[in-house]
């Protein structure tokens, strides 16, 4: 496991979670310590409570999808989550990196950062992927309708979205369509024009 970075907390990190940290690296400057999805709690525990450390900044977390990557990786699940820590005593920033397959956990943070729950909400609602500690409600999404099925940043996920009618006389769709105008509006409102709406 390569711990050569300009980052001096990752020694300690290190030292901390041998057997665990997979791999380090540092990549433009940053640094990334990638870790298995079920040790994420404990590690980032370590990072916000030790206080020479004192990542006590959850700046966000991210998910990718890297089912159609080729090339090289820092760890083997199809998805990854990446955790941004800054510490605002030394002022430092530290990425931690975990993966998970389809229909795998990864358990949530949020109880450490409570700016962590809408974050892994959101890689549910668009990704799938679960956080053990953060459900969703059932049958509710938390981004998207309730009735949208699929996961939209998955890539097999269709580029093509949903047509829209729209009219050539109207700055809007098309009202043919519609069978009750907006609350508080007529047909000859924003989206219409007396001449379509026969009004």
């Amino acid at each position: 496991m390569p711990t050569e970075t300009a980052n001096p907390d990752v020694k300690a990190i290190s030292d901390r979670f041998k057997s665990k940290i997979i791999k380090v690296k540092e990549f433009r400057g940053q640094t990334f310590i990638c870790i298995d999805r079920k040790d994420v709690v404990d590690v980032i525990s370590y990072l916000k409570e030790n206080p020479k450390l004192n990542y006590d900044y959850f700046v966000e977390c991210v998910g990718v999808d890297y089912s159609t990557w080729n090339h090289e990786r820092d760890l083997p699940g199809r998805f990854e989550v990446v955790y941004n820590l800054y510490s605002t005593s030394s002022n430092r920033r530290i990425f931690v990196k975990v993966s998970a397959n389809d229909g795998e956990f990864i358990p949530s943070i949020k109880h450490m950062f409570l700016g962590a729950e809408y974050p892994e909400r959101e890689i549910q609602d668009l990704y799938g992927i679960p956080f053990e500690g953060n459900p969703e409600p059932k049958g509710m999404r938390f981004l998207l309708p309730d009735t949208w099925v699929g996961y939209p940043l998955r890539k097999e996920f269709p580029l093509g979205g949903e047509d829209v009618v729209f009219h050539e006389r109207t700055t809007g769709p098309a009202i043919e369509d519609l069978q009750v105008p907006h609350a508080g509006e007529s047909f000859e409102g924003k989206t219409g024009s007396s001449e379509i709406s026969k009004r």
